[in-house]
């Protein structure tokens, strides 16, 4: 059993390759860096060091392999995303139609049904639309927004401030990328699933901005208080720190796209995980704040 981890240092991909790692499998994990893996890990999984925009290295690097675990690296800062990352996918996308490999688990997002009009995740709907075309077993992860989303501001939670331009009282899916981990490795261990298969991982509750602050509050044992902007007032700033206009509009649209979202998938005994955010928070957070 060949098993392929990208971004396996990663928040999620760290998770899967330790649990892959303790099921007895010998993973293959592309990395640009292999000295971001720990030695103990480094010296148990098959490395294959390369950059995830490398067509021919990727080319390379799955073929022949059963399964692949996908994340799109592509990040939101880029010149045009949704086009980086449909291209970084295509290598991928070709091995699966040609049979060089026969599964693919990718790590997409809550939104993706939509299709379109919600930014950067339009690229994962396009990725899912072309994974599907190709025959394989496909598996779509649509998760729901990150904790750790919430490490991208620590400078404003240092100063008790959780800005935000989504909805503060609509409340949406938060969930550990740990979890989505767990959600990963037993997929990618299974070989009870066939064809195309989509799965949310929804976290273990919807939170509105105002529960959140709520929660960090306690968790974090300083106040937090909700600092709630506009669409245009993140557009401003976006673009005052020198992002491209694509985007600046990948990244605004995946908030106006989230607003009206109703899942695919509803909540239910496969979709939700455990790990709360009061938890989180406290273990995680708290000593980046207070270091």
């Amino acid at each position: 059993m060949t098993i392929v981890v990208t971004t396996p240092t990663g928040h999620v991909g760290s998770r899967v390759v330790r649990l892959l790692l303790q099921a007895g499998v010998r993973p293959r994990v592309l990395v640009r860096d292999p000295a971001r893996l720990d030695e103990a890990t480094r010296a148990r999984v098959d490395v294959r060091r390369g950059d995830l925009t490398d067509a021919e290295f990727v080319r390379e690097a799955v073929a022949g392999v059963r399964t692949v675990f996908w994340v799109d690296p592509t990040p939101h800062t880029t010149a045009d995303p949704i086009e980086a990352s449909l291209r970084t996918a295509a290598p991928l996308v070709e091995a699966a139609r040609v049979g060089d490999v026969g599964r693919v688990v990718l790590l997409s997002s809550v939104g993706a049904e939509k299709r379109h009009g919600v930014g950067h995740i339009d690229a994962l709907a396009g990725i899912e639309e072309q994974l599907d075309a190709t025959g394989a077993d496909v598996l779509h992860l649509r998760c729901a927004y990150f904790f750790t989303n919430l490490l991208l501001d620590l400078e404003g939670l240092s100063q008790g401030i959780l800005t935000t331009a989504f909805d503060p009282d609509h409340p949406m899916p938060w969930v550990d990328p740990r979890d989505i981990g767990d959600v990963v490795a037993a997929r990618l261990l299974s070989d009870a699933w066939r064809g195309r298969v989509v799965q949310a991982v929804h976290g273990p509750e919807d939170l509105t901005f105002h529960q959140v602050a709520r929660i960090l509050t306690e968790a974090l044992g300083r106040p937090v208080r909700l600092n709630p902007v506009s669409d245009d007032a993140t557009r401003d700033a976006l673009r005052a720190a020198g992002l491209p206009a694509a985007a600046v509009e990948g990244i605004v649209g995946m908030t106006t796209g989230s607003r009206d979202l109703v899942p695919e998938q509803s909540r239910d005994l496969l979709t939700t995980t455990p790990t709360p955010l009061s938890g989180w928070a406290h273990a995680q957070l708290r000593p980046l704040l207070e270091g």
